[in-house]
């Protein structure tokens, strides 16, 4: 049942997208989009919270509590932007709060071991 609810959604955005891709004035849009800042800078941004995810697998004792910190508040400075900016960047916005919540993360892994010193 959920997997035949699974395929008509993906049918039905599958749909859409073919919808809209017929329609030239969209597809200019969507084209405009893959091919600004708006979109690449995000993309390229997605490598900070990529590389925290990785480290969370290795020794505490590597982390840099200054530098935790600076990427805790860069990330928490550029959701704001991501929301304020006109269009707002959804994208850019999912990139640093998944960034700001590994590096919390990490600053938590990094308290707990100085701790246990």
């Amino acid at each position: 049942h959920v997997t035949k609810m699974a395929q008509q959604g993906t049918r039905s955005l599958v749909t859409r997208i073919r919808q809209q891709w017929s329609d030239p004035k969209l597809r200019k849009e969507w084209i405009n989009y893959f091919t600004s800042t708006h979109f690449w800078g995000p993309v390229a941004n997605w490598g900070l919270p990529l590389a925290a995810l990785a480290d969370m697998k290795k020794d505490a004792d590597i982390i840099s509590p200054k530098m935790t910190t600076a990427l805790i508040l860069y990330s928490a400075l550029f959701m704001r932007f991501a929301i304020k900016v006109k269009p707002r960047n959804s994208l850019l916005f999912a990139c640093h709060a998944t960034n700001e919540t590994a590096q919390i993360v990490q600053m938590g892994r990094y308290l707990k071991w100085r701790m246990s010193k």
